[in-house]
């Protein structure tokens, strides 16, 4: 979107709406949009209206959906109840050995030198680590770092898949709203280290605020709403505040919705907004119904993948844990911790057929996720007694080992591009998924 195509929409936005209101908009463009976008048979071949798989569903029951939504908000709030972050010894500072270890370079493959990032290290401070213990909130959609930096870094972008955008700095994103726990501050105090529900790493200190009981309960009342349409955006009369993606959750109560500002002291207070539209934020759980199902899932498709939520959009996993948080559902951060959260069926040591097979007979559509380390899809049913898939997609390993770049939301079989004879086999979908997640 243009600026200019911008401003006009703000502008005539602001005639219609004063104080805080939320209102569709569209993420800004960026480098992640001009990703080759590859092309095959299964995108023309297979359905690509979701609700076609929408209507094969087996609903919920409402204890069932209310359960899991019981357990989504604990998970959500969890960080508000901790005493002190908690990392697994295997994961606190993985950063630091991931940039020591060999080199790091910048997208234009210039390496970074050591210099640079030993000052990287030496401001994350991690000496204090749970030093503060404090409890905070964001205050918008903002970047969770994996160093206290803005800088990108890769591993190297002369190998494939080693280049953009796979920015190891980009740990992962936090909508507004999102509960947190302070660890401690880096030594310019510009940045800190946070836990929230999902994920841990650096925020920048002036988009978070400090929270207290008073705020926590008055937040914390009971009656969540969620988006359920993407690319939408916050506004203060002509002025914007935030993107919001679909799934980001907001308190409300019969006067209006409420998300987190921050006064002079640096602590939160609720701030009531009201949506300039129906059909864009629902009170959640959300009915899992197909008429739901293909509203929500619709406002994926073709997004441009973005590694760790880089660039407003998203990766596998974010693509997944998004889907199902409407309905109530929480899912981890990355595809290795999302195929722990639901029931499990192993198919790793089977074929390719029977793989199919097992698949059909015991995946649910738009309930269950397949699983292959790195990589997580959602199942949405089946075409021609083909498995079919939607997933934030990279790219199709070729036989010379590069890939078929997809960079977007895809609508695929377990075997995309199977027809081009440059596609790898053994690399396929179908020959490497370890497992059905369910729920």
């Amino acid at each position: 979107m243009s600026k200019k195509l911008f401003f006009i929409i703000l502008f005539n936005l602001s005639i219609l709406h004063a104080g805080y209101y939320l209102s569709p908009s569209q993420r800004e463009q960026s480098k992640i949009d001009k990703m080759p976008k590859a092309e095959f048979s299964d995108l023309s071949n297979i359905p690509q209206d979701l609700s076609y798989y929408a209507n094969q569903v087996k609903s919920f029951s409402y204890l069932e959906q209310k359960r899991y939504d019981n357990e989504y908000n604990q998970k959500y709030f969890a960080p508000w109840v901790k005493s002190e972050l908690i990392i697994p010894p295997q994961d606190f500072g993985w950063e630091t050995r991931f940039v020591r270890e060999k080199p790091i370079f910048r997208e234009n493959a210039s390496q970074i030198s050591p210099y640079i990032y030993e000052e990287w290290i030496s401001s994350a401070n991690m000496g204090s680590f749970n030093a503060i213990k404090a409890r905070a909130i964001t205050l918008k959609r903002l970047n969770l770092k994996s160093l206290p930096t803005d800088e990108e870094f890769f591993r190297n972008p002369n190998q494939i898949g080693e280049g953009f955008p796979f920015d190891y700095n980009q740990n992962s994103a936090y909508p507004p709203n999102m509960p947190l726990l302070i660890s401690h501050y880096s030594k310019d105090e510009k940045w800190a280290f946070v836990q929230g529900a999902y994920a841990f790493g650096w925020v920048k200190t002036k988009d978070i605020a400090l929270v207290d009981d008073d705020f926590i309960q008055q937040f914390q009342n009971g009656n969540y709403a969620i988006t359920i349409k993407d690319n939408l955006r916050l506004y203060n009369d002509n002025h914007a505040i935030s993107l919001v993606k679909l799934g980001t959750i907001f308190p409300y109560d019969k006067d209006g919705y409420f998300f987190a500002t921050k006064d002079k002291n640096g602590y939160a207070t609720l701030t009531k907004f009201n949506p300039t539209e129906n059909g864009i934020i629902s009170h959640k759980p959300l009915k899992f119904t197909p008429e739901n199902i293909t509203k929500v899932a619709s406002q994926f498709k073709n997004e441009p993948y973005g590694w760790g939520e880089n660039y407003e959009t998203r990766d596998c996993s974010a693509l997944t844990r998004d889907f199902f948080a409407p309905f109530g559902i929480f899912l981890d951060r990355n595809s290795g911790q999302q195929a722990k959260n639901g029931c499990q069926v192993s198919i790793k040591s089977l074929d390719k057929n029977d793989k199919k097979k097992k698949i059909l007979e015991n995946a649910k559509p738009f309930r269950s996720m397949l699983f292959v380390p790195g990589h997580i899809v959602l199942y949405v049913g089946e075409y021609n007694n083909e498995p079919v898939v939607m997933h934030a997609y990279w790219g199709i390993r070729q036989n010379d080992w590069t890939k078929l770049i997809t960079g977007r939301t895809i609508i695929s079989t377990t075997e995309p591009a199977k027809e081009l004879n440059s596609t790898r086999a053994g690399s396929q979908l179908i020959e490497t998924l370890q497992s059905i997640v369910s729920f």
